[in-house]
């Protein structure tokens, strides 16, 4: 098997069969012979190479029949049924464990591959031996672009984009030209939503950090293969919407505690409980200006009562985080 396609589900029934529906392409063709009952081919332009592939959802106990749809619609595809919310990363190892391609792809179940992404990504991996994952160039719902790669995390990038000095010089972020939008470019940090990883790679430095529960898993993974060695591309050729938020939308405040939670838990990982303190105070010193502003005004606009209850719940938890 050359790739094993991982897409992790949590009640985003809907999205997850226009992703998958993305990836096998027209619902008509399944079971006409043009693809395995396991999975299907790829044929690469370079060389005139073919690829199999499989497909494997992990559903983390969705009560909107997630299952059976796919067990409907997609008989080609590997389902694993949890029947508790395992978390994502821990979701994404079962079904790497059970899968056998040379590549594995981590994607969201609220993206959509667009013609020939998957070709133009397995293509660049084949002819770049030592590049150990790379990610395609997302868009948003409306066909902006969207954030796809980024520095490496530290603390002061952190500070530098939440207090919107990333506006004056970019710290935090890539200053990509229109130039750059055409080639491959290395890059620190790949976004999860759609990840093509080497298994020699994985194999090397070990499958996503269960510790993480949601978010920065990728930003963990791509931390570790830089220190062994390998490269990370970002390939804006191959385009992938991604409607962002399908599953956390749904539990919105506790998700944006958990992307705090994961980032000190990060932080405490690579540089010890001093950079993790380091984070927190800087987070408060951005946050806490914030929240009074947004407090004060909520009497006047009601619509930002939620974000001010989030913010307040943030900068009381933070320090037990």
């Amino acid at each position: 098997m050359d790739l094993s396609i991982v897409i992790v589900n949590w009640n985003t029934k809907e999205l997850l069969a226009n992703c998958l529906e993305s990836v096998v392409g027209d619902q008509s063709s399944v079971g006409s012979g043009r693809w395995p009952v396991n999975g299907l081919e790829v044929n690469l332009r370079s060389g005139g190479r073919v690829l199999t592939t499989e497909i494997l959802v992990v559903d983390n106990a969705s009560t909107d029949g997630s299952p059976a749809m796919v067990r409907r619609r997609f008989p080609q595809v590997q389902l694993i049924e949890n029947l508790e919310n395992v978390g994502f990363a821990r979701a994404n190892n079962q079904a790497i464990r059970r899968s056998r391609g040379r590549y594995v792809l981590l994607l969201n179940s609220d993206t959509e591959l667009h013609p020939g992404a998957l070709e133009q990504m397995l293509e660049y991996m084949e002819d770049h031996p030592w590049v150990g994952a790379c990610g395609p160039q997302l868009r948003n719902a409306d066909g902006t672009h969207q954030i796809s790669c980024q520095p490496m995390l530290t603390p002061w990038r952190e500070f530098w984009r939440l207090t919107f000095l990333e506006r004056i010089k970019r710290r935090a972020s890539y200053d990509f030209s229109q130039r750059d939008f055409r080639s491959p470019r290395q890059v620190e940090v790949l976004k999860g939503a759609c990840l093509l990883v080497r298994r020699a790679a994985l194999d090397q430095v070990g499958l996503l950090d269960e510790q993480y529960f949601m978010y920065t898993e990728e930003v963990d993974l791509c931390y570790r293969l830089r220190q062994a060695g390998w490269q990370l591309f970002w390939l804006p050729q191959a385009r992938v919407t991604h409607y962002g938020e399908g599953s956390t939308r749904q539990v919105a405040e506790a998700m944006y505690l958990q992307l705090y939670r994961s980032k000190i838990q990060f932080y405490r990982k690579v540089g010890g409980a001093r950079q993790a303190r380091l984070f927190k105070l800087l987070v408060t010193l951005a946050y806490l200006p914030r929240w009074l502003a947004m407090a004060l005004s909520t009497p006047f606009a009601p619509a930002l009562a939620n974000r001010t209850r989030t913010y307040r719940r943030l900068l009381a938890e933070l320090p037990g985080m």
